[in-house]
């Protein structure tokens, strides 16, 4: 599963939208965050670390380093 799809999937999981998740993002940062920024991030594969351990906070998941 691509980083894109496995994002969405986690934010419809909890029943958040990109809509919502990019407004959230905009608070914390303190700035405008747009949804069609966020989906290009994600869609270019762009979106950087903190932005993903942030989306997973605001979504009420915590990411962990498991060694296999």
């Amino acid at each position: 599963m691509s980083i894109k799809n496995e994002i969405k999937a986690k934010i419809i999981e909890t029943d958040w939208t990109i809509k919502d998740v990019a407004a959230e993002l905009g608070k914390r940062y303190n700035i405008n965050y747009s949804p069609e920024n966020l989906s290009n991030k994600l869609r270019r594969q762009t979106i950087q670390y903190q932005e993903v351990k942030e989306i997973a906070d605001i979504i009420g998941y915590e990411l962990k380093w498991v060694k296999k």
